[in-house]
């Protein structure tokens, strides 16, 4: 036999399976998208979100009041004509952005789980999403991201301490470790609708973005009310000229108490953008600006009347810019439809993550960014004291209203919002007779079941288009359309507040509990379990002196510790109660 040859055969194999396996290495890793950047694989991502606002800054078109910061921004980075949410309202919003679901989905579509229910008989409650799902910053801190969120949450349910790094008026990203990628949030509340109340004033807590992550920095009477805690007018920054001049919408009267109300919506506009320009400015003395993915963006529309809470345009699209570093697409304009459930699973992308699989949003960048979005979709149902059922559809063109409430006029007599003085003006000019046919459609008394507009043609959304026999063909695609994603995600408009909560809490009369967690040794290391299933175990290790640390870790595996260090562990599930907090001493367990 000649085994010179067989010798030379097998060396020869040997080599084309490591060639091969080589090979289908480098395929795998190609097999995962790479971000947009090509010059860091985890780049640090900033968000910087203001409250009910609409396209009113000068990239999208608004000149009335200067943003130099914003208008920056988006000279340096991409614009976003065509973000919405999933509610023309605050908490129904937040929540689909944190977790990637339609608040409707997850029972968080009412205003708000935790107010306004007592009155009605009902127990305050929190939504409670499958057990597979986490606030999107938990999936980033698992992946090594240090997490802030300075400050607002407004979930619709009470986020896990493990959520965060640190959430609070002090959160900064210059707390984290040497060389940490960052998510890191901070919210502009200056531009809220409460900002129109009188007497009007900007509120003291918002100093605190010009020193931002100074722990020693105290605002005038710190301990008071946020919300309330307001500067008198006189101190108040003056932006533009009391006299300018303001387009109204035509829903709108042209009166002199709506002008200073326009005048107070520019005037909060450009603080929030020297705000954000302070921010920015931190960021860049950190030597961080080019390896930042910066979002600028609203968490709704605007905060006037029939423009928050409303399922039109004026309630759900809001401005977003974002700069890339290097200001890569710099200057450009990007028209997909984008909705808020789109942020969660494209924040997974940035860092090189696929989505999960429960997230019903689609990422907007990045390689895993397959198809573009065709229809956005919102919701409207309780808000406060008041109750409706609407839904939404819309594409590029024209969008879809479905009213489960018809016998329902539009205008719901909601108490916070009439302490706007042109909430006010509008009842008074009711009551006298005097708004224009325009003004008076949304105190109609009555609703048609469905609605239809050209938002090109038709921005107000005024002319109602559905029977218009020229748009039955768009009317019925989109009709149907609204069905497919209401059976989707499993959204029943007819269902009551109160069947949901029973729903949520599996037909029991109180909120479920996150079980305690179980602690035990594994082979030397310390292994921690719930038997609540999808519940998020956070802990912390508590050195001589009791001295924590001042965040919770997320618990992935077993792990070792110090035999003379104590522990401390806690459970939750988001929309259930937290366990209780339990502490032990390691040399008892290991």
């Amino acid at each position: 036999m000649n085994f010179p040859r067989l010798k030379f055969f097998k060396n020869l194999m040997f080599l084309f399976i490591v060639i091969l396996s080589i090979s289908c290495q480098n395929k795998n890793k190609k097999d995962k998208p790479s971000t947009i950047l090509d010059q860091q694989k985890r780049p640090n991502i900033l968000w910087l979100v203001t409250e009910d606002m609409g396209a009113y800054i000068p990239p999208f078109g608004d000149s009335t009041v200067v943003t130099p910061h914003l208008s920056r921004l988006a000279n340096e980075g991409v614009i976003y004509p065509n973000l919405y949410s999933t509610s023309g309202v605050c908490a129904p919003s937040r929540a689909a952005i944190a977790t990637g679901m339609y608040p409707s989905s997850i029972g968080a579509n009412h205003m708000r789980t935790n107010s306004y229910t007592k009155e009605r008989g009902l127990p305050a409650y929190e939504a409670v999403p499958p057990s597979d799902v986490k606030i999107i910053s938990e999936w980033l801190r698992m992946e090594g991201y240090y997490c802030t969120n300075n400050y607002k949450t407004d979930y619709q349910f009470n986020a896990p301490a493990t959520a965060w790094d640190e959430s609070s008026v002090y959160a900064h990203w210059r707390n984290r470790a040497d060389n940490q990628p960052f998510f890191a949030v901070f919210n502009f509340t200056e531009t809220h609708e409460s900002g129109l109340f009188e007497p009007y004033g900007f509120r003291e807590i918002e100093t605190r973005l010009y020193h931002a992550g100074d722990r020693n920095y105290n605002w005038k009477n710190k301990n008071a009310s946020h919300a309330k805690n307001r500067m008198a007018e006189a101190e108040t920054p003056k932006h533009l000229p009391l006299d300018t001049e303001f387009n109204i919408p035509p829903y709108l009267p042209d009166t002199d108490v709506v002008k200073r109300d326009m005048w107070k919506v520019y005037n909060n506009i450009a603080e929030m953008d020297s705000q954000v320009g302070a921010v920015l400015k931190q960021l860049e003395d950190d030597g961080l600006l080019e390896n930042t993915i910066i979002f600028f963006y609203g968490d709704h529309g605007g905060p006037l009347p029939r423009e928050k809470r409303l399922i039109y345009d004026s309630g759900l699209n809001t401005p977003m810019i974002i700069r890339f570093p290097k200001k890569k697409r710099a200057g450009t304009k990007d028209d997909q439809l984008i909705s808020f459930v789109d942020f969660a699973p494209t924040l997974l992308a940035l860092i090189g993550e696929k989505p999960k699989p429960y997230m019903q949003g689609q990422p907007f960048l990045n390689a895993y960014n397959t198809e573009k979005r065709e229809y956005i979709h919102a919701a409207a149902d309780r808000f406060d004291a008041e109750t409706d059922v609407i839904r939404a559809v819309r594409d590029q063109r024209f969008k879809y209203i479905r009213n489960y409430r018809p016998e329902q006029g539009y205008y719901l007599p909601i108490t916070y919002r009439e302490r706007i003085p042109t909430m006010q003006e509008l009842l008074r000019l009711k009551t006298e007779g005097k708004l224009n046919d325009i003004q008076k459609q949304w105190f109609r008394e009555r609703k048609p079941k469905e609605e239809l507009f050209d938002c090109e043609t038709d921005p107000f959304e005024l002319n109602n288009l559905a029977d218009n026999p020229n748009y039955q063909n768009k009317l019925s695609e989109l009709s149907n359309e609204m069905d497919r994603w209401l059976k989707t995600i499993g959204d029943n408009p007819y269902l009551p507040e109160v069947e949901l909560i029973n729903k949520l809490w599996n037909e029991n009369k109180t909120q479920p509990k996150t079980s305690v967690p179980i602690i035990s040794n594994e082979n030397g290391k310390v292994k921690i379990t719930c038997e609540t299933v999808g519940a998020s175990i956070g802990y912390r290790i508590i050195n001589e002196g009791d001295n924590t640390t001042q965040s919770w870790d997320i618990y992935q595996t077993p792990f070792s510790i110090a035999p003379d260090v104590k522990l401390e562990c806690f459970a939750h599930r988001i929309g259930f109660e937290p366990s209780k907090t339990i502490r032990i001493s390691a040399s008892n367990k290991l």
